[in-house]
């Protein structure tokens, strides 16, 4: 089946440079000497924003331009966005439970790895501004949530019935710790005030950061919320990830996305 939004060269270029500089975003400190102090979370994320949301529309017209996504694969974005920010609100996050990845998992899987990554972002884009979540936090949710998405598409293809739902079960757990872990990185030089052994130094050796902010991630969030999203993509995919595969084969079935484009130049 080909992908809903399939992934050129020009796209793959664009996404590997993406992830490249977005990964940077999130790991400056421990690679980067700040000087005299550390800005706020809020003086990065505009930047974060102003980076994010040019390489999704540089995506979709690039390949809108070249034929590889049309408007019924658009539709299809739409709707799942739509049906993520509705399901986000249900968890809320309460102790971890987070009910937006798991159906970002299952259609990064049957639409491939660049209808993924949009989908991360646009899911989490819509969600806050349903739950007037808009933040500095959000443009870092958005990097994060592209790579679950993308990542979900790249898993072997040929993979199915059991043990596909469990190859899904497994990444939906791996991912929701990774979510966490970049999420922690993004804010921790600026959740804990000096002195302390779980603050960041500035300017600090990469070892010693590291350790601090392992310290840090799981005192304050692996065995809460980092594990409650975890375990949320394990019993959803488990129970409702056969159900929702087969009836997003389905459309994308009935979509044809793999259909030849008929042009007749007397309309």
């Amino acid at each position: 089946m080909i992908p809903a939004l399939p992934v050129r060269l020009r796209s793959r270029l664009v996404l590997l440079l993406a992830s490249v500089a977005g990964l940077a975003v999130f790991v400056w400190p421990l690679l980067i000497s700040p000087g005299a102090g550390v800005a706020g979370q809020s003086a990065d994320a505009p930047l974060v924003f102003l980076f994010t949301l040019p390489v999704l529309v540089l995506i979709v017209l690039t390949e809108l331009g070249s034929g590889g996504i049309d408007a019924k694969a658009l539709a299809l974005l739409g709707v799942l966005s739509a049906i993520n920010a509705a399901l986000r609100p249900l968890g809320a996050g309460t102790a971890g439970i987070e009910t937006v990845f798991f159906l970002l998992v299952l259609a990064g899987r049957v639409f491939g790895p660049g209808f993924g990554f949009v989908l991360g972002a646009t899911s989490m884009f819509a969600s806050a501004l349903l739950t007037a979540g808009v933040g500095p936090w959000l443009p870092f949710q958005m990097l994060a949530a592209s790579w679950v998405g993308l990542g979900a598409g790249l898993l072997p293809r040929r993979v199915r019935g059991k043990r596909e739902i469990a190859m899904l079960a497994g990444y939906g757990v791996l991912a929701a710790y990774a979510y966490g872990l970049l999420l922690n990185m993004s804010y921790w030089p600026y959740a804990t005030g000096p002195g302390t052994d779980l603050s960041y130094v500035a300017g600090g050796p990469m070892l010693e950061n590291l350790r601090r902010f392992l310290v840090f991630t799981v005192v304050t969030s692996t065995a809460g919320w980092d594990t409650g999203r975890a375990l949320t993509n394990l019993v959803a995919i488990v129970l409702l990830g056969p159900a929702v595969l087969v009836a997003l084969r389905r459309a994308a079935r009935r979509a044809a996305f793999d259909a030849p484009v008929e042009f007749d130049p007397a309309r």
